[in-house]
């Protein structure tokens, strides 16, 4: 088959469609910056002197940027029509093993090193298995997040692993704040950004895009499918470990636990921002918003002293409701 006849096995989408699907990504963005800003006015209305205060803002960008970091990485592999449950336990994993006696010896360096290596690694395997192992992602990484979660609880033995490297720690207090910013909200807007970029503006995000919309059809036009599912996995273990450091800055410690249903939650964030669950589309803006709004509505419940079943409930409604609009938008954009 030659490579025009490749291209023609896909049929190109209608003009207007694309530009309707551009059009009500914008107001699915503009509609998600409208519930934050809904969530905003009930925080300051219900608990005006705690939501409001700077300190309180802080803590709900400071613990956006942990999941939100994962929820980058999850963005890039639910476009390609891929999917990772594993990453919640990556985290515990990458977390526990950076923060070991061993490890903290050789301070700061030795934590961050071993943090992202142990999620690379993590994707490495994700990669290995899903891409060239011929292994469905959701098996693969089910695998893998009983595995992780089994070696983390081994090496910690159930205890919580204490951090004792003050630069470590220092990341976490006031006094190394950038004008008012946590480092942690730094490293999460430098992570959003590179991932945009790369997903919007590199043939890496095209190729992305392109194995989620049509895996054949993007082998027949060249792309190397497998190494670029691989290239994935490991884009979401990196960024699982970089997600298990800020944790250790924020906690100031290593635990087992860590990381509990953080798949759930990066694939609910990635999915009301836009991203489309059967692959072939991706918005890391839309990601992050919903990370914003989950994020919004925890602090929320728990100044208010809410139950978190009732916090769940409303986190599954937002989750079907997202996935409704997200049918009929593409549903629209064909017709």
């Amino acid at each position: 088959m030659t490579l025009s006849t490749a291209k023609n096995t896909e049929a190109p989408a209608p003009e207007g469609g694309w530009r309707t699907l551009g059009l009500r990504a914008d107001v699915r963005n503009l509609s998600l910056l409208g519930v934050l800003a809904a969530l905003i006015v009930v925080g300051g209305f219900t608990r005006p002197d705690e939501f409001l205060a700077t300190s309180n803002l802080q803590l709900v960008l400071t613990q956006a940027s942990v999941i939100g970091v994962v929820t980058v990485g999850m963005t890039f592999v639910i476009t390609s029509g891929g999917i990772d449950l594993s990453v919640g336990a990556i985290v515990a994993l990458a977390s526990v093993w950076a923060t070991t006696l061993a490890t903290q010896e050789y301070g700061f360096a030795g934590i961050l090193f071993t943090a992202v290596v142990v999620g690379v690694a993590c994707g490495l395997v994700n990669g290995l298995l899903i891409a060239y192992g011929g292994m469905v992602p959701f098996i693969a990484t089910l695998a893998m997040l009983a595995s992780a979660r089994g070696l983390a609880l081994q090496i910690t033995d159930g205890r919580t692993q204490i951090v004792t490297v003050e630069s470590v720690l220092d990341l976490g207090i006031p006094d190394s704040y950038v004008l008012g910013i946590p480092p942690l909200v730094l490293v999460f807007a430098a992570v959003t950004v590179a991932g945009w970029m790369i997903l919007n503006r590199t043939t890496f995000g095209r190729r992305t895009v392109a194995v989620g919309g049509n895996p054949e059809a993007a082998r027949l036009a060249g792309i190397d499918v497998r190494r670029q599912r691989l290239y994935l996995y490991l884009l979401s273990g990196l960024c699982c470990g970089i997600a298990a450091f800020l944790l250790i800055v924020l906690s100031g410690s290593g635990q087992n636990t860590n990381g509990n249903l953080y798949e759930l939650d990066a694939i609910a964030a990635a999915i009301i921002g836009g991203t489309l669950l059967s692959g072939g589309r991706g918005t890391i803006v839309g990601s992050v918003l919903g990370v914003l709004v989950f994020t919004t509505i925890t602090n929320i419940f728990a100044l208010n002293n809410l139950q978190s079943d009732v916090q769940q409930i409303a986190k599954g409604a937002i989750i079907v409701a997202a996935v409704l609009v997200q049918r009929r938008t593409v549903r629209d954009g064909e017709a």
